[in-house]
């Protein structure tokens, strides 16, 4: 079994709260023996994995298989070519390189659904959105590259992995995936 799941801002992404008292995939997923293939941290959404399948969470998580996933990132400020260049080769972030990443300013604001809370507003800092397609994903890899380069990150959201895209879920909706369309 294969369930691509739009998670919600504030949710954990693993079915126990262990004393958080947050929100985590029980409280949206109720199907017993599936496990998320990847993270999302607390404060990032979108698109994530879950399978009962070892050898697909191993090869979907593995770095070795280097499955693109794609990111939009509202950041604060304005980035010049010079910023995605630097994102572009790849930025030494606690002591190792990431891999070179795509990146681009997304021409205009993406229709996205409200967040709770939403993202802070300063009338006088713009924020635009960049897209990142990583073949890699350490922990809080894209919002520690951003920051690298100048532009902390203020929304985080995964909208693909391969070709599998979020379109047409809400956040905290899920639908399940026959092993071929993958």
């Amino acid at each position: 079994m294969i369930i691509l799941f739009n998670k919600p801002y504030n949710v954990l992404s693993q079915f126990t709260d262990e004393g958080t008292g947050h929100q985590t995939l029980k409280d949206f997923i109720p199907v017993a023996g599936v496990y998320a293939a990847g993270r999302l941290d607390r404060d990032s959404e979108g698109l994530l994995l879950l399978t009962d399948d070892g050898a697909l969470q191993h090869r979907l998580t593995d770095p070795l298989h280097g499955h693109p996933r794609t990111y939009w990132a509202q950041v604060e400020g304005m980035p010049g070519e010079a910023a995605l260049q630097q994102l572009r080769k790849g930025i030494t972030i606690q002591g190792y390189r990431t891999l070179p990443a795509q990146a681009s300013l997304l021409a205009i604001e993406p229709e996205l659904w409200p967040r709770t809370p939403p993202v802070r507003f300063r009338k006088t800092i713009p924020t635009c959105w960049l897209e990142l397609i990583l073949t890699e994903g350490r922990n809080r890899q894209v919002r520690r590259m951003t920051a690298a380069v100048g532009f902390p990150t203020l929304r985080l959201v995964r909208v693909a992995i391969g070709d599998l895209r979020l379109d047409g879920l809400a956040p905290g909706e899920w639908r399940s995936l026959a092993a071929h369309q993958l």
